[in-house]
Protein backbone atom coordinates (compact mmCIF):
# COMPACT_ATOMS: atom_id res chain seq x y z
CA UNK A 1 0.00 0.00 0.00
CA UNK A 2 1.47 3.34 -1.03
CA UNK A 3 1.82 6.43 1.11
CA UNK A 4 -0.75 8.10 -1.12
CA UNK A 5 -3.32 5.37 -0.43
CA UNK A 6 -2.65 5.45 3.31
CA UNK A 7 -3.02 9.25 3.30
CA UNK A 8 -6.30 9.08 1.43
CA UNK A 9 -7.71 6.52 3.89
CA UNK A 10 -6.53 8.68 6.80
CA UNK A 11 -8.37 11.70 5.36
CA UNK A 12 -11.53 9.64 4.89
CA UNK A 13 -11.28 8.33 8.47
CA UNK A 14 -10.82 11.88 9.75
CA UNK A 15 -13.90 13.02 7.81
CA UNK A 16 -15.92 10.10 9.20
CA UNK A 17 -14.87 10.86 12.77
CA UNK A 18 -15.70 14.54 12.35
CA UNK A 19 -19.10 13.66 10.91
CA UNK A 20 -19.78 11.30 13.81
CA UNK A 21 -18.84 14.09 16.23
CA UNK A 22 -21.18 16.52 14.51
CA UNK A 23 -24.05 14.06 14.58
CA UNK A 24 -23.53 13.43 18.32
CA UNK A 25 -23.35 17.14 19.14
CA UNK A 26 -26.22 19.46 19.94
CA UNK A 27 -25.36 21.72 17.00
CA UNK A 28 -28.28 22.68 14.79
CA UNK A 29 -27.75 21.72 11.17
CA UNK A 30 -30.09 24.56 10.16
CA UNK A 31 -27.52 27.17 11.22
CA UNK A 32 -25.31 28.50 8.37
CA UNK A 33 -22.29 28.58 10.68
CA UNK A 34 -22.75 24.91 11.50
CA UNK A 35 -23.08 23.99 7.83
CA UNK A 36 -19.90 25.91 6.98
CA UNK A 37 -18.05 24.20 9.85
CA UNK A 38 -19.39 20.84 8.67
CA UNK A 39 -18.22 21.54 5.12
CA UNK A 40 -14.74 22.52 6.30
CA UNK A 41 -14.21 19.71 8.80
CA UNK A 42 -15.97 16.90 6.91
CA UNK A 43 -16.34 17.88 3.27
CA UNK A 44 -12.79 19.02 2.54
CA UNK A 45 -11.00 15.99 4.06
CA UNK A 46 -13.50 13.60 2.49
CA UNK A 47 -13.17 15.26 -0.93
CA UNK A 48 -9.37 15.24 -0.73
CA UNK A 49 -9.34 11.58 0.30
CA UNK A 50 -11.60 10.60 -2.58
CA UNK A 51 -9.52 12.62 -5.06
CA UNK A 52 -6.33 10.94 -3.86
CA UNK A 53 -7.89 7.51 -4.32
CA UNK A 54 -9.31 8.24 -7.76
CA UNK A 55 -6.50 10.32 -9.26
CA UNK A 56 -3.88 8.62 -11.40
CA UNK A 57 -0.28 8.57 -10.25
CA UNK A 58 0.42 12.08 -11.53
CA UNK A 59 4.01 12.76 -12.56
CA UNK A 60 5.07 9.24 -11.72
CA UNK A 61 2.49 7.62 -13.99
CA UNK A 62 3.41 10.06 -16.76
CA UNK A 63 7.05 9.04 -16.37
CA UNK A 64 6.13 5.36 -16.39
CA UNK A 65 4.07 5.88 -19.55
CA UNK A 66 6.99 7.70 -21.20
CA UNK A 67 9.35 4.83 -20.31
CA UNK A 68 6.84 2.33 -21.70
CA UNK A 69 6.58 4.29 -24.96
CA UNK A 70 10.38 4.47 -25.28
CA UNK A 71 10.71 0.74 -24.62
CA UNK A 72 8.11 -0.14 -27.26
CA UNK A 73 9.82 2.13 -29.79
CA UNK A 74 13.21 0.55 -29.05
CA UNK A 75 11.73 -2.92 -29.52
CA UNK A 76 10.19 -1.84 -32.83
CA UNK A 77 13.57 -0.58 -34.05
CA UNK A 78 15.21 -3.85 -32.97
CA UNK A 79 12.49 -5.76 -34.82
CA UNK A 80 12.99 -3.58 -37.90
CA UNK A 81 16.69 -4.50 -37.98
CA UNK A 82 15.76 -8.19 -37.83
CA UNK A 83 13.27 -7.79 -40.72
CA UNK A 84 15.47 -5.88 -43.13
CA UNK A 85 14.13 -2.47 -42.17
CA UNK A 86 10.50 -3.08 -43.17
CA UNK A 87 7.58 -3.82 -40.85
CA UNK A 88 3.81 -4.04 -40.94
CA UNK A 89 1.39 -3.37 -38.11
CA UNK A 90 0.58 -7.08 -37.87
CA UNK A 91 4.25 -8.02 -37.50
CA UNK A 92 4.78 -5.49 -34.71
CA UNK A 93 1.55 -6.38 -32.93
CA UNK A 94 2.28 -10.10 -32.96
CA UNK A 95 5.99 -9.84 -32.10
CA UNK A 96 5.49 -7.42 -29.21
CA UNK A 97 2.10 -8.69 -28.01
CA UNK A 98 0.51 -5.28 -28.50
CA UNK A 99 -3.03 -4.48 -29.59
CA UNK A 100 -2.96 -3.61 -33.30
CA UNK A 101 -4.27 -0.10 -32.55
CA UNK A 102 -1.35 0.54 -30.19
CA UNK A 103 1.16 -0.88 -32.67
CA UNK A 104 -0.25 1.29 -35.46
CA UNK A 105 -0.22 4.42 -33.27
CA UNK A 106 3.41 3.84 -32.32
CA UNK A 107 4.45 3.17 -35.92
CA UNK A 108 2.56 6.29 -37.06
CA UNK A 109 4.37 8.28 -34.37
CA UNK A 110 7.72 7.03 -35.67
CA UNK A 111 6.68 7.97 -39.20
CA UNK A 112 5.62 11.47 -38.08
CA UNK A 113 9.03 11.96 -36.49
CA UNK A 114 10.60 10.79 -39.79
CA UNK A 115 12.20 7.72 -38.25
CA UNK A 116 10.17 5.56 -40.62
CA UNK A 117 8.69 6.11 -44.08
CA UNK A 118 5.37 4.78 -45.29
CA UNK A 119 5.29 2.45 -48.27
CA UNK A 120 2.42 0.49 -49.74
CA UNK A 121 2.44 -2.90 -51.42
CA UNK A 122 0.61 -3.75 -54.63
CA UNK A 123 -2.07 -5.40 -52.48
CA UNK A 124 -2.55 -2.28 -50.35
CA UNK A 125 -0.64 -3.31 -47.23
CA UNK A 126 1.04 -0.40 -45.47
CA UNK A 127 4.70 -1.06 -44.76
CA UNK A 128 6.81 1.07 -42.46
CA UNK A 129 10.35 1.36 -43.85
CA UNK A 130 13.17 2.23 -41.46
CA UNK A 131 15.99 3.68 -43.57
CA UNK A 132 18.69 3.34 -40.91
CA UNK A 133 17.71 -0.27 -40.18
CA UNK A 134 17.79 -1.15 -43.89
CA UNK A 135 21.32 0.18 -44.29
CA UNK A 136 22.69 -0.84 -40.90
CA UNK A 137 25.13 -3.34 -42.39
CA UNK A 138 26.81 -0.62 -44.47
CA UNK A 139 28.31 1.23 -41.54
CA UNK A 140 31.77 -0.29 -42.15
CA UNK A 141 32.01 1.66 -45.42
CA UNK A 142 31.26 4.97 -43.69
CA UNK A 143 33.55 7.91 -44.46
CA UNK A 144 33.89 11.36 -43.02
CA UNK A 145 31.40 13.96 -44.23
CA UNK A 146 34.10 15.96 -46.00
CA UNK A 147 35.53 12.79 -47.61
CA UNK A 148 32.31 11.91 -49.43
Amino acid sequence: MSVRTIGSYALLALAALMLWGFLRSDASLASPKTLIALLITVGIPAGAGIMLLRAPGGRRSARVEELRRQTVEAEILRLAMQHGGRLTVVEVASALALPSESAKATLDSLAEREIADLEITDKGVIVYAFHDAKHFGGKQSARGILDA
